[in-house]
């Protein structure tokens, strides 16, 4: 960007429902940022009906694609885009669950499944021949594209220097999301004409939300010593995060000391849940529901746990299952579903008491199934926590007192729409205070979360203030010493492969954000054909400096990562196949280590990314 960019803006990029929120760029305007910290949430114009233009706090995430018959012409249109075919929010959410075959949803968990071509037009899954599709990286653009147009019509219509393309921008992603996932959410936001992109994990925006909200008295709620829980479940993925409050020089200090792993279990498998109670219902009437209408059932599921959810007033929502006939109204089923019917769910299934020492339970599969989401098998979100909190017991940032057999959080954080009920986070509270209590350990508070369905992108635009040095920032570190593979030279033996030296790229307790370079030496980098670079990890190697060359070491010392295996691509004015280069790491918000090889020249650059996450 050429001039300094007047906003910083925090999209929450969520499986179900999407939303902005920004901020005054310090020093873009008069008064070194006139609004002061105030974060502001921003409302998406969307269709929400045919031919009805309307701005909502949310951007629902579903794509309907109507066929050629379905609409006058018009009905789909934006104040900025005319003649569509498709419409992305409200309206697409609505229609999809009257024709579900033709709806995109749960983008965002497609994005990271690794069992299918995220690039490939896959989506919807179940549409015919008929119906245009999109690769889950297009349908993550097409709702970041719509984001970028609705803020450009209402922000940038008579100022071109507050076009979003201009603007500094935080991107959420769950905090399990792997790299190859975190880089292919950088490349929908590309398709969509956006390229200043920062990553930020969920659970850590939230975290921020709740600072902003709190503001200087956010040290009132954390004391040094403590572990934050932070407890996330969105539409597509639950993510358990803890945060370490440390203490330097006087002043507290917050340490992200643990993220969990990917789990795709959220407020899509409570949905079903829903849908089939339903059915239950109307198949004891003698009625019968088929696949077809299952999915719509679905998505009416979801609308009906939603509307519950956010007005605690009503008790009951009445649903319709539309027929596949001519006569639509003639055959639609009526039903509905009950609070109490949620509640009951969601505690006896998604939210059972579980044990500390209670793992996820697994379930035989079929050797064949359908190319779907890799849903979580076992349902009891509890049980997954258990098994989150057992894992790091031993992190080195935890005292642990004798007898300890998990790591006991001081406070918890709940976020995501589905953690908006009372009555779940009462449960929650429940079984961990039990844990907790079984241990000899003081109950777990609660801290005040801010309004859920928009804190993770108040929180991202708080980060992106943070980072300018206008806030609070959550240190994590790298909590290991990381070197990289280097192949010895020696002349060739029959039966003997080249001994293996250890280079350092980056030292442990390097903080997120930080760049570092290995200065005054060259290393040969083999391009253009298949090689091996291997990432070793050390917690014992703390105080080595970047460059620093192990030629042996103990065994057990040096743990080996995942290798990494490609061919790096032969670059204009790279004639050899192995090129002088030197070495820069990069260690990012999102934890993954980012190994630069530089040419002499400076032009040409090769980058090696490696997920620590999975290491630490």
């Amino acid at each position: 960007m050429s001039k300094k960019p007047k906003f910083i803006i925090g999209i929450d990029l969520g499986t179900t429902n999407s939303a902005i929120s920004y901020i005054e760029h310090p020093g873009a305007v008069a008064g070194e940022g006139a609004s002061g910290n105030e974060v502001k949430n921003f409302n998406i114009a969307q269709v929400t009906g045919p031919g009805v233009v309307e701005e909502k706090p949310l951007l629902p995430s579903f794509i309907y694609i109507a066929s050629q018959v379905e609409f006058p012409a018009g009905a789909l249109d934006l104040p900025w885009a005319s003649g569509r075919g498709f419409c992305v929010g409200e309206f697409a959410r609505k229609r999809g669950s009257e024709s579900p075959n033709r709806l995109i949803s749960s983008a965002k968990s497609w994005l990271c499944h690794a069992g299918v071509s995220r690039e490939a037009k896959i989506l919807p899954s179940a549409a015919g021949d008929d119906c245009q599709k999109f690769s889950p990286i297009e349908a993550s653009a097409k709702y970041i594209e719509h984001i970028k147009d609705a803020w450009n019509y209402k922000m940038a219509a008579e100022d071109k220097d507050a076009e979003m393309s201009k603007q500094s921008i935080f991107i959420t992603v769950p905090a399990s999301f792997d790299a190859a996932a975190r880089e292919l959410t950088l490349k929908a936001a590309e398709l969509a004409g956006l390229s200043n992109i920062t990553l930020l994990e969920e659970p850590q925006a939230a975290f921020y939300s709740w600072i902003n909200r709190a503001g200087d008295k956010w040290r009132r709620g954390v004391k040094e010593g403590e572990v934050v829980l932070v407890f996330d479940i969105g539409g597509g993925t639950t993510d358990f995060s803890l945060i370490y409050v440390g203490q330097k020089d006087g002043d507290l200090t917050l340490n992200r000391i643990a993220v969990g792993n990917h789990i795709l279990l959220g407020g899509d498998n409570m949905d079903i849940a829903l849908a089939n109670l339903v059915r239950q219902k109307l198949e004891s009437a003698g009625k019968k529901i088929d696949n077809w209408q299952f999915q719509g059932l679905w998505y009416s599921a979801r609308a009906a746990k939603e509307t519950l959810l956010a007005d605690e007033k009503l008790d009951r929502v009445a649903l319709t299952v539309l027929s596949k006939g001519k006569s639509v109204i003639g055959g639609a089923m009526k039903s509905e579903i009950l609070r109490s019917e949620i509640e009951k769910i969601m505690l006896d299934g998604f939210f059972a008491p579980a044990a500390s020492g209670d793992m996820p339970l697994k379930q035989t599969g079929l050797g064949i199934t359908e190319i779907s989401l890799p849903y979580a098998s076992d349902p009891a979100i509890t049980r997954h926590l258990a098994k989150f909190l057992k894992e790091h017991v031993n992190n080195e940032n935890y005292t642990k007192k004798s007898g300890t057999t998990f790591i006991h959080p001081d406070a918890v954080l709940f976020n995501g729409g589905v953690m908006k009920s009372d009555v779940l986070q009462q449960r929650a509270l429940e079984v961990i205070n039990g844990w907790l209590k079984s241990e000899g350990a003081n109950e777990v508070k609660k801290l005040e979360s801010d309004n859920m369905d928009v804190a993770v992108a108040r929180g991202a635009a708080y980060f992106g203030l943070a980072k300018a040095g206008r806030g609070i920032r959550i240190k994590g570190g790298t909590a290991a010493s990381y070197y990289i593979g280097l192949e010895t030279a020696m002349p060739a033996v029959p039966g003997m492969r080249a001994p293996i030296k250890a280079l350092c790229a980056v030292p442990a307790k390097t903080e997120e954000g930080t760049r570092l370079q290995i200065p005054g030496r060259e290393f040969g980098l083999r391009i253009g054909e298949k090689s091996e670079f291997k990432m070793f990890l050390s917690t014992t190697h703390k105080e080595e400096a970047p460059g620093t060359i192990l030629d042996e070491w103990p065994e057990g010392e040096l743990i080996e990562m995942t290798p990494l295996e490609t061919a790096l691509e032969r670059k204009e004015g790279a004639a050899d196949e192995l090129v002088p280069v030197t070495i820069e790491s990069y260690v990012t918000e999102i934890g993954t280590i980012e190994i630069w090889c530089v040419a002499r020249d400076g032009k040409n650059r090769w980058k090696l990314e490696f997920n620590i996450r999975e290491s630490e």
